[in-house]
């Protein structure tokens, strides 16, 4: 039996291959190569490239494989760009979604453990946001996400399929072996953004606002390692595949570090002073997101091993002085 990964050769996606082959899982990738990169899937996958909204490709992909589960990544992600063109993230996306459903009923594949985020809250009526946080997105993306949830959850409920949706904060670091990491073309995410500065890839840093209600007037995050975070995802792919019922976790270290903070433990761990410019706010920002993963902890019994952003940094750091181009595409 099978576990199929969709968006597989991307960041995220591209790091649950590798712990699931680690521990001993038959692992199906199946990616657009939109935003992925076709050598940072594990060479022992089994690889199909195509879009999940291609309801003959997914077919063929089920009807070829024994697959047991899913573990669904495939999506586009960034917040900026779904503000100027919404209508791709609902077609990609949502519709992505409802179609992988389809094909998971029809080959009876009855468990899937999904990759949403902290957007869906939007603007944080309190912190740390717990899963009881009213969810009211303030972008495309997050819009998007949200409902991406609601559709799993209306299909679980009529099809008896369970599922677990992980609603995680900002994911960074990179693989302990420094061969696979975080890299996107354009590059949108900020830990890989500050290190291209050192890594003389980019002149400078530039910072989205300092004006906003927080401790230096910088958005604030809670980060958490790609190995972490995908721990989570294999115990709640096992959470199911045993039986249990569906549930929506939050994923994150509940720590909050400013933009000016991450600069500087990135400062430390490259020992080089990273110059940056202060430039206008980003629509759709919210000024804090800090995770309580309090019932992931209790139910999935699982805790981050990376306990500080300096370790997320030097991971990171490790894969970027190895890969300063990135992936090839």
């Amino acid at each position: 039996m099978a576990i199929l990964v969709t968006g597989g050769a991307g960041y995220i996606g591209s790091h649950g291959v590798y712990q699931l082959i680690g521990l001993g899982y038959e692992v199906i990738v199946v990616d657009n190569l939109e935003t992925g990169y076709k050598n940072a899937i594990h060479p022992e996958a089994k690889f199909y490239q195509g879009d999940i909204r291609n309801r003959d490709f997914l077919r063929e992909v089920f009807e070829q494989e024994n697959i047991e589960g899913v573990m669904h990544f495939a999506a586009n992600s960034l917040v900026g760009e779904s503000m100027k063109n919404p209508l791709k993230y609902f077609d990609n996306n949502v519709h992505g979604t409802q179609v992988l459903l389809e094909i998971m009923i029809e080959y009876h594949v009855k468990h899937i453990v999904f990759s949403s985020t902290a957007a869906t809250y939007g603007e944080p009526q309190y912190v740390p946001i717990d899963e009881f946080h009213p969810t009211q997105p303030i972008n495309p993306y997050g819009e998007a996400k949200l409902m991406m949830e609601r559709i799993i959850d209306w299909t679980a409920k009529a099809f008896d399929i369970t599922y677990v949706s992980l609603r995680y904060f900002n994911v960074a670091g990179a693989h302990s072996s420094g061969k696979i990491g975080e890299s996107h073309l354009p590059e949108t995410h900020l830990i890989p953004i500050i290190l291209q500065v050192p890594n003389h890839k980019r002149e400078k840093l530039s910072i989205y606002g300092e004006d906003y209600e927080t401790k230096d007037g910088t958005c604030v995050r809670d980060y958490i390692h790609i190995e972490d975070l995908i721990d989570a995802h294999i115990k709640a792919l096992k959470y199911l595949l045993s039986g249990h019922k569906s549930d929506i976790f939050n994923l994150g270290s509940g720590e909050g570090y400013s933009i000016y903070e991450m600069l500087k433990a990135a400062e430390n761990v490259t020992k080089q002073t990273i110059p940056y410019e202060v430039v206008q706010r980003r629509p759709g920002d919210p000024a804090v997101l800090v995770a309580s993963s309090t019932k992931a902890k209790e139910i999935l019994k699982w805790a981050p091993k990376y306990n500080n952003v300096s370790q997320i940094i030097e991971s990171a750091w490790h894969f970027h002085q190895n890969h300063p181009e990135g992936f090839e595409v």
